[in-house]
């Protein structure tokens, strides 16, 4: 029958073999805790040399359970050490309300009606079995100390120790050979860790971490056998058995309230998982909106596009906050002093810690829904000009002419000014303009005329709106005057205002214009000219 329920078994897939296992340790964790809840209920244990004979449920009197069974366990204490005791003399004498449990007229116990309703017998039956574990107790101790006994029980611990010293000298024999087959055969087959291009560990390190495992195991393993060979020492005598339970219980115990709270957190474990799938899915319902959005597939009157991913970022970070303080109560320990002052101490570093990442995060917020600039505009903030790379939460990349990638803390940009080259260009046109200073010798039609023909001739300045020219001030020796022409292309500025400084200078040289200053004419030899000739050029050449 074993073995036909043996092949039953193996032929169950997998799975199915899972779901019973589990299935039967549930089943067995169980029946375990039910155990312990009956234990718990049974009342106040009276304990002899970690013997329980019998527990205490009810008072008696002006005596509590607890010490009717502390008195109980001292007065059969005094009988185990009692040379000359006689079992005759342990009796169960009836009184006018109770049934005691005697001996020599010292009461050990009293049993009451109470008493003997919880375990639903009369009071005589349940004197008289408490009387009889008592007996048994008191005879058992006896002969295990008696000096044959004892005698034989120390010898049995003797050979225990022998064969416990033997398997320690051969363990260490035969796994020190074991060691070094491991580590030749491990030599041969070692190679080197790496993590891309760095050598993490090398032959040799790899050959002695082994070792060095190995050497731990076999010290873990005499500990394991010492351990589990000193409970057996101890039971043998009676003063010692409890030290060999307290050895048991020392890893009995700790596993027992492992898998007691594992079992425990079992409901809290289902709905913390209930919880994050809520707001898992609520998240990526947020982010499928968010996302069309972003592509402009779903429009929303006053919320532009590019909103759309911070606001997802900020709406997901509140939701997590959210579901962390959901699933707080939930959590292990959340409730306990030590835990509790971790996270205190945690909110504090991160609060103190971190109050300039917060401004600029703030900042960083508010200049989203500013909308100052986007990514690709031509802006400058400060003294900084360029192309915005990339828009963070704490801070802006810009890429300046030079090639140059610069990181602007937002905070700065909320406190600062920032134009924008972009905003409007492909609409209106961005407005480039540059200064130069004519004396008043020349007319201004001329210059007019000069400056508006030297931007036409710019590549990059639109020709779809005339350049014009204001004069910006009359001076005490000559006329500031300013060219103003619109262009479309705001990214290439610096490759527009050279190519135009350039045709004005040519085209002022063309028309036999010097472009001096007036105070230059009055510190030099006024007959020599600035305007290059062709003689000149023909020299130079």
């Amino acid at each position: 029958m074993y073995l036909a329920g043996r092949k039953i078994f193996f032929k169950m897939n997998i799975f199915v073999r899972l779901q019973f296992l589990l299935f039967f340790f549930c089943g067995f964790i169980s029946i375990a805790l039910a155990q312990d809840l009956l234990k718990t209920d049974k009342g106040y244990p009276v304990i002899i040399h970690a013997d329980t004979l019998f527990h205490v449920k009810n008072k008696l009197g002006a005596l509590s359970a607890a010490e009717r069974a502390q008195r109980t366990t001292d007065k059969i204490k005094a009988l185990d050490n009692d040379l000359f005791f006689i079992a005759d003399s342990l009796l169960t004498v009836p009184d006018s309300m109770v049934f005691d449990i005697a001996y020599k007229g010292n009461i050990l116990l009293s049993i009451s009606k109470a008493d003997a309703d919880s375990m639903q017998v009369t009071p005589d039956v349940l004197a008289a079995t408490y009387q009889q574990l008592i007996l048994q107790h008191v005879k058992k101790y006896k002969s295990e100390t008696d000096l044959a006994e004892l005698l034989k029980r120390g010898a049995m611990g003797t050979l225990i120790l022998l064969i416990l010293v033997l398997c320690i000298y051969y363990m260490n024999r035969y796994f020190n050979r074991f060691t070094a087959w491991i580590l030749l055969k491990f030599k041969k087959r070692a190679g080197r860790i790496r993590i891309k291009d760095y050598n993490l560990i090398n032959k040799d390190t790899e050959v002695m971490l082994i070792k060095k495992a190995l050497g731990i195991f076999k010290y873990f393993l005499f500990f394991l056998l010492i351990y589990l060979t000193l409970p057996l020492i101890f039971r043998l005598f009676p003063w010692t058995k409890p030290w060999g339970d307290n050895l048991i219980n020392f890893i009995v115990n700790p596993l027992k309230n492992i898998i007691s709270s594992v079992v425990d957190f079992i409901p809290n474990l289902i709905t913390i998982i209930v919880i994050y799938i809520v707001f898992h899915y609520v998240k990526k319902v947020i982010r499928f909106l968010a996302n069309e959005i972003e592509a402009d597939k779903l429009k929303i009157n006053g919320f532009y596009a590019d909103w759309a991913k911070p606001t997802y970022n900020i709406v997901r970070l509140v939701l997590n906050a959210f579901m962390i303080v959901v699933i707080w109560p939930f959590i292990p320990g959340s409730n306990s002093d030590i835990f509790k002052g971790v996270s205190v101490f945690l909110g504090l570093i991160i609060s103190f810690g971190s109050s300039s990442a917060i401004s600029n995060g703030v900042a960083g917020m508010v200049i989203t829904y500013m909308r100052p600039f986007k990514i690709g505009d031509v802006v400058r903030i400060g003294e900084i000009q360029g192309t915005v790379l990339e828009k963070s939460l704490l801070v802006t990349r810009l890429q300046t002419t030079k090639n140059e990638i610069i990181t602007i803390p937002n905070s700065a940009i909320l406190n600062g000014n920032t134009i924008n080259y972009t905003s409007l260009c492909r609409d209106d046109g961005l407005i480039i303009h540059t200064t130069i200073s004519i004396g008043y010798d020349i007319g201004w039609q001329k210059i007019h005329e000069l400056l508006i023909a030297a931007a036409l001739k710019t590549e990059g300045i639109s020709s779809d709106r005339m350049p014009f020219v204001l004069q910006t001030s009359l001076d005490d020796w000559y006329v500031s005057y300013q060219i103003n022409a619109y262009t479309n292309s705001p990214e290439r500025m610096a490759p527009i205002y050279s190519e135009l400084h350039k045709n004005i200078h040519e085209a002022f040289d063309g028309a036999g214009i010097e472009m001096m200053s007036p105070h230059y004419q009055a510190i030099r030899d006024g007959n020599a000219s600035t305007i290059r000739s062709e003689k000149q050029d023909d020299i130079e050449k």
